[in-house]
């Protein structure tokens, strides 16, 4: 990957938020969602994004397009620092940076048809003026998603599932986006229809040639789609490398542990099980060490204290843990 372009660059993104106290005259609280998160994502990849619900995965993506306006840091598109951009630079940016969320229901209007929801962004930034080349842009958009002629003029709830996140699909498509952040895309959706929907992502980026940043809980589901994986464990990356390596190496202790937890494929395979006791730390309040420190067999007495950076074990395979720090 090293000799593809970045398209785009996170440095130290963080993302808190103030919890108000019910007792009158105390302080609020700090929620730490994200906290100092560095990666870079290359042109045309598709980059997955894997945690335990509430480790912060879900809040990156929303930073990424600025749904969350992030406490600290920068994410540069294409060598620029979106962050700092006015509202209406930042508007000509929105087109090439788009979002698939999680439901695929409430993220559509329901008093919209499935034509006018795909026009409906190309209204919105004046891409296309003209009516009728509007209709035929999102029919021809309907048809790249595996919907027909019949379904422009049918409103969200006369859809399945999968049928209305190919929607959301055509609509974030609308605009000729070059990135794409997919927040739990499939997650909602049955199993069949979760393996066409992840086809239909591939086709598209061979088609588009699109850059995703694809956020999951779902361990089959990133395999599947994902060049690199960034593993987050409580608001950090702790270990990022090429997906193959990933399974066939993972170094982190929680990667391990999340790894362990895949069924076996043959009923006769062996495999061991790792347990990670204890509780998971809470987000809340001063962060102090390494967040696994409380639940790692190889904690350390620095481990408590300090919070390990990620470090590079060659060909950008880099882990958060002191167990490779000198090594």
């Amino acid at each position: 990957m090293d000799e593809k372009k970045v398209i785009l660059k996170v440095r130290n993104l963080t993302k808190e938020f103030k919890i108000k106290s019910h007792k009158l005259g105390e302080k609020p609280q700090i929620l730490h969602a994200l906290t100092d998160v560095s990666l870079d994502v290359y042109q045309g990849e598709t980059l997955g994004i894997i945690g335990e619900s509430g480790c912060g995965k879900s809040t990156f993506g929303k930073c990424l397009v600025q749904l969350h306006k992030p406490t600290r840091g920068s994410v540069e598109y294409q060598g620029e620092n979106i962050l700092g951009l006015k509202k209406g630079e930042m508007k000509n940016i929105k087109k090439e940076i788009q979002m698939v969320f999680q439901d695929p229901f409430s993220s559509l209007d329901p008093r919209m048809t499935a034509g006018k929801l795909v026009e409906e962004p190309m209204i919105a930034h004046k891409t296309e003026k003209d009516r009728k080349s509007r209709s035929k842009k999102a029919l021809q958009l309907l048809q790249t998603v595996g919907l027909d002629i019949q379904h422009v003029h049918r409103y969200p709830h006369e859809f399945s599932g999968g049928q209305r996140q190919r929607i959301n699909i055509a609509r974030a498509l609308a605009l000729n986006p070059k990135l794409i952040v997919c927040d739990e895309p499939v997650s909602a959706l049955d199993v069949s229809i979760q393996a066409q929907v992840l086809n239909l992502f591939n086709q598209l980026q061979r088609q588009y040639g699109l850059t995703y940043v694809f956020i999951s809980h779902d361990l089959s589901v990133i395999k599947h789609i994902s060049d690199r994986i960034a593993i987050m464990y409580l608001g950090r990356i702790v270990e990022i490398c090429r997906a193959q390596e990933l399974y066939e190496n993972p170094l982190h202790p929680y990667t391990r542990a999340l790894l362990s937890a895949i069924p076996p494929e043959s009923p006769f395979e062996k495999r061991e099980r790792i347990v990670l006791e204890g509780e998971i730390p809470s987000p809340i309040g001063e962060q102090k060490g390494c967040p696994l420190a409380g639940r790692c067999s190889f904690c350390k007495e620095r481990c408590r204290n300090e919070m390990p950076g990620l470090c590079d074990r060659g060909d950008g395979h880099q882990v958060a843990c002191f167990l490779y720090e000198s090594k």
